[in-house]
């Protein structure tokens, strides 16, 4: 066991999910509308931009279990794999991919390039 590893993972999936959670309290709270996504706007911003912070805030956290995942592995002294990399990688994308669209309604393009590079790592795995 690789207490260092053991403990960034702990700590990279509890800042997530506080990030997360505080972000919800803190501020999103107030910009909700009975929605799951925020959609009042806030001058300066308009609902397309609380819209796409919403996601991006997010995003943030799935990067961050991501890590984590990848922290755990190393931790139990497994050996990090191609495969194991680009499940992270997949998960962390794919999961962005949803949230932006979600979030954006499909405007904003980032939920297209995070898509991309989830199917294009997928089938780099499999060529591994």
């Amino acid at each position: 066991m690789q207490t260092p590893y053991l403990v960034a993972a702990i700590l990279s999936a509890v800042t997530g999910l506080v990030h997360s959670a505080f972000g919800e309290i803190l501020i999103f709270r107030h910009l909700r509308n009975g929605s799951l996504v925020p959609a009042l706007g806030a001058p300066p911003l308009r609902e397309r931009h609380v819209r796409i912070i919403w996601a991006t805030w997010h995003l943030a956290t799935l990067f961050g279990w991501a890590f984590a995942g990848l922290l755990l592995q190393l931790a139990l002294g497994h050996t990090m794999s191609a495969s194991l990399v680009a499940g992270a990688i997949v998960f962390a994308n794919l999961g962005g991919a949803v949230l932006v669209l979600v979030g954006t309604k499909g405007r904003h393009p980032g939920w297209i390039a995070l898509s991309i590079v989830a199917a294009l790592t997928w089938l780099g795995a499999g060529a591994v």
